[in-house]
């Protein structure tokens, strides 16, 4: 089975470019997008009905702003939008998805702010995540999406310049210590525990091209799935967007269930 997440920064953009050739090559089972600028209601089939996948979404209140969304070759069993946490709910930042082996969240997280004008927002969501995933750290969960935190000094290129900064401050590292705690695995370092890589590089100074970034887009497996994770790759790329896509493969098979049927005149069933 294969899981990607990706921060596309405009699902409407990425689509124009490179998205479609990169999902035609990949063949992922499960694809998590964050920070998709699109209320659900008004895309159209090109972004609805994509072969071989069911199409979830969470989109913000707030036009052009947030929102996730999923692409999944079986059908899940239920699907969650809401973590019960007001702002974090009206900006569409979670699905949930449960299906008959596992459960996986895609979870876009708030950055905080430049001068760390929403970082109590951003702990408190963090807060109100782990209430939602703790219990599930030693069963079958993935964790996938943008959580805006580096978490070693591995994880970006300045880190000594970047210690009290939004993204690596020590509250925020913290963040992440808690879901380890929890039982979940980082799939990244726990196959790559010295290698720096990065999925998000700021657009400017050929940043990109010199690979001067940060990691901060993760997949966490819980400790009974953790094992299954057989490679994790960044994909720097991978154009399209400020974040590249970060992907797992897993010793399991993806499980038996619906496949979805389109037709012109069927609607989407699975839009939210």
């Amino acid at each position: 089975m294969k899981i990607f997440t990706w921060n596309v920064n405009g699902i409407r953009s990425v689509f124009r470019t490179t998205f479609r050739d990169w999902l035609a090559a990949e063949d992922p089972d499960i694809v998590c997008l964050q920070e998709i600028k699109a209320d659900s209601v008004a895309l159209t089939p090109e972004f609805t009905q994509i072969d071989g996948y069911y199409a979830y979404f969470n989109s913000a209140e707030k036009k052009g702003y947030s929102g996730v969304a999923v692409y999944t070759k079986i059908k899940p069993l239920s699907v969650e939008t809401e973590l019960g946490f007001d702002r974090f709910d009206h900006e569409g930042r979670m699905l949930k998805l449960v299906f008959p082996d596992f459960t996986l969240f895609n979870f876009y997280i708030p950055h905080g702010g430049r001068f760390k004008e929403n970082l109590a927002y951003k702990l408190e969501a963090y807060r109100k995540i782990f209430k939602a995933v703790g219990p599930l750290g030693t069963g079958k969960a993935f964790l996938a999406g943008d959580f805006n935190i580096a978490h070693t000094e591995l994880d970006l290129y300045f880190p000594k310049a970047n210690e009290n900064n939004i993204m690596f401050t020590p509250e925020e590292r913290k963040q992440i210590d808690a879901l380890l705690a929890f039982g979940y695995a980082d799939s990244f370092r726990s196959l790559h525990p010295d290698t720096k890589a990065y999925t998000w590089w700021p657009y400017r100074n050929d940043l990109r091209e010199r690979d001067i970034g940060w990691r901060i887009d993760y997949i966490f497996a819980s400790a009974v799935l953790a094992p299954l994770v057989r490679e994790a790759s960044t994909h720097r790329e991978v154009l399209g967007s400020d974040h590249g896509p970060y992907g797992i493969m897993l010793d399991m098979p993806m499980p038996e269930g619906e496949r979805p049927t389109y037709s012109a005149a069927k609607p989407v069933a699975s839009l939210f």
